[in-house]
């Protein structure tokens, strides 16, 4: 599969190429265009129902999948997701797959899954709305984010503490343990709340923007036209 991410860092669509017969599966309402000669399935997101299920209730990701599927010759789609962010492109393989943030799914090949039945949900990997979703197979995965991405490379044995709300994905070799953002006081007052420690090896993907702190500056200007309006 030949692809393009366009427009990068703030406003990046991801662009594929499909040979004929092809098939490229995608986040449901992800794409944005595409050639009349690709044919589009609608389907669960895991073959199990329980596992659609729990990836549309505790992953937060859409019930249904969109299968696209070039026929008689090459056909192109484009999609993105974010309303203003950054597309990686991460490739699964075996023995090397990925844990990711609930909303970071665009697309992957058709060989890629995304997993909620592992002990990550079990052990409360979670706060502040963070769920993250285990991706094995074999294939490529591309992630978005919002705001630009910033990667990590650590060694083994090297740490470092990210914030939930900036932490979009690291691999499966990590080890890892959420936690309060020091004591109570500055997990309370210090505006960071809960924290993922990740150790090494592995890579480890960061948002440089936070789409709840987003949200609130949204809200300070939309507040005073609501209350206005209420009146």
């Amino acid at each position: 599969m030949k692809y393009e991410i366009r427009y990068k860092p703030s406003y990046s669509m991801l662009v594929v190429n499909l040979e004929s017969n092809e098939k490229m599966v995608a986040e449901s309402g992800a794409m944005t265009y595409m050639t009349p000669n690709i044919e589009v399935h609608t389907r669960k997101r895991e073959t199990s129902l329980l596992g659609t299920l729990g990836l549309a209730i505790l992953g937060r990701q859409s019930f249904w999948v969109n299968e696209y599927t070039a026929k008689n010759g090459q056909g192109e789609a484009g999609f993105v997701s974010a309303p203003v962010g950054d597309i990686e492109k991460l490739e699964i393989k075996p023995n090397q797959g990925y844990i990711i943030q609930k909303a970071a799914y665009i697309a992957s090949t058709e060989n890629v899954d995304l997993d909620v039945k592992w002990e990550g949900f079990t052990r409360g990997l979670f706060g502040q709305g963070l769920f993250m979703i285990r991706v094995t197979g074999n294939g490529t995965l591309f992630i978005n984010t919002f705001g630009a991405i910033d990667k990590h490379v650590l060694q083994p044995g090297q740490s470092m503490i990210v914030d939930n709300f900036h932490l979009v994905a690291f691999s499966d070799t990590c080890n890892y343990r959420v936690t309060k953002f020091g004591g109570l006081k500055e997990t309370i007052l210090g505006g960071e709340g809960l924290v993922t420690n990740i150790t090494g090896p592995g890579e480890v993907y960061i948002q440089t923007k936070n789409l709840s702190e987003f949200a609130e500056w949204l809200w300070t200007l939309l507040e005073p036209r609501v209350r206005a309006r209420a009146r």
